[in-house]
Formats: C-alpha cells, sequence, structure tokens
C-alpha cells in the first residue's frame, strides 16, 4: 500500500471515528435529560426483581441518574431501605462516583460551548468555582448547598479540571451526603438505635462540612 492509499485509509477511519464519538455523546447527551426515575416503590420492585444481581442493576441506574439532571436523593433513599446503611452507603457510592466521572469525561468530549449551553442558569456559578479548580475548590463546589451534582461534573470537565483532583474531591466530598441519605431511607425502613446513630451523626457531618465549605469560599472570595 502507498502513503496516498495509507493516508486515505488512516484519514477514513479517523472520520469514521470521530462520527461515532459524536454519535455516542449526543446519545448520551439525549439520554441525560430525557430520562426520568422512577418512583421509590417502582424503583424498588425493579431491583428486587434482578435477585442478587439487584445491586449491580442498582449501581448502574444511580450512575446513569448521576449523569443527568435527576437528583441522586431517591435512589440512595432506595439503598438504604433495601440493603442497610453500610451496604446501600457503598452502593450508592459507587453508582454516584461512576456516574460523575462518566459526566465528566461526557463534558471533556463535548466541549465548553455545547456543556455550558446544558448547564444553563448553572453556567454562572459553575465557572465562578470551578475555574482554575484545585482539590478543595472542587470539594467546595461539591459541598455546597443548592449546587446539584451534574452541573458540577460537566462544568469540571468542560473547564480542564485536574481528572485525579475532580475523582479524589469528589470521592471524599461525597461520603457525608450519600451517607446521610441511605441513612434516611434505612431509619425509614427500619427504626433500630444503630440507624438511628448512623443518621444523626451522618447529617450532623453533612451540616460542618458544608459550613466548613462555605467559610472556605467565603475567604478566598475575599482574597481576590
Amino acid at each position: 500500500m502507498n502513503p496516498e492509499e495509507q493516508s486515505d485509509g488512516f484519514s477514513l477511519r479517523s472520520t469514521i471515528s470521530l462520527l461515532a464519538t459524536v454519535g455516542v455523546i449526543g446519545l448520551l447527551i439525549w439520554l441525560s435529560f430525557n430520562v426520568n426515575v422512577p418512583e421509590p416503590a417502582v424503583l424498588r420492585d425493579m431491583i428486587q426483581g434482578y435477585g442478587w444481581a439487584g445491586w449491580l442493576v442498582f449501581i448502574g441506574i444511580t450512575a446513569l441518574i448521576a449523569i443527568t439532571p435527576i437528583p441522586v436523593t431517591i435512589p440512595a433513599l432506595v439503598a438504604g431501605s433495601l440493603y442497610g446503611v453500610i451496604a446501600g452507603s457503598l452502593f450508592s457510592f459507587t453508582g454516584v462516583m461512576i456516574g460523575s466521572w462518566l459526566g465528566y469525561w461526557l463534558a471533556r468530549l463535548t466541549g465548553q460551548d455545547l456543556t455550558f449551553k446544558l448547564l444553563g442558569r448553572h453556567g454562572t456559578t459553575v465557572k465562578k468555582y470551578l475555574s482554575n479548580a484545585g482539590f478543595l475548590a472542587m470539594c467546595t463546589a461539591r459541598l455546597m448547598p443548592g449546587l446539584p451534582y451534574w452541573p458540577v461534573n460537566y462544568g469540571a470537565g468542560a473547564l480542564g479540571v485536574n481528572q485525579y483532583a475532580f475523582v479524589a474531591a469528589t470521592f471524599v466530598a461525597s461520603i457525608p451526603g450519600q451517607i446521610s441519605l441511605v441513612a434516611l431511607g434505612a431509619f425509614a425502613a427500619n427504626q433500630s438505635l444503630f440507624n438511628g446513630i448512623i443518621l444523626v451523626g451522618a447529617w450532623v457531618l453533612v451540616l460542618i462540612s458544608t459550613w466548613v465549605s462555605y467559610r472556605y469560599w467565603r475567604n478566598a472570595r475575599e482574597d481576590n
């Protein structure tokens, strides 16, 4: 094969690869903004219907929800009622981490222009928190009240936040919120002393983390 044929072949493969990437990204974006989460009772029955593999299905559903504007509250509550505080927190946290990472890379592949059009009113807030963000700024964005998961995921990817800082901050900052929601679902299903202690402790940790993150953000803004 001569160089011209190799070049043509390479160009063809590159074009096909690019078109496939655009198609996948478009499909994921459409799914992200058009999928509706079932009601808690329906979601619970759906997961139980898969028997021993239900926890895998739950993680997959949570990951898909985490890349959409739908809050991750409902699957976290269902995890607590189905699996208890410990296993439920592990499954819910795993799904959130996977979904957050997927959203991050989805935005990196899509680019800033389209991503920030999708973010809408959240775009300005995300830029304020995440422009040149490191680990602490990412933690602050995760913990700030009123700022959902999905715009943080997309914004971090679009703005080129370091992947390791993104993953580490998401890991650390998501723990209190996930445990508090799962514990609430577990306590609603079983009002045991253990579930009550975890519930109160987790929500206290959420409040403290939120206060610390707000103080950090306010001090950083004053320094600038």
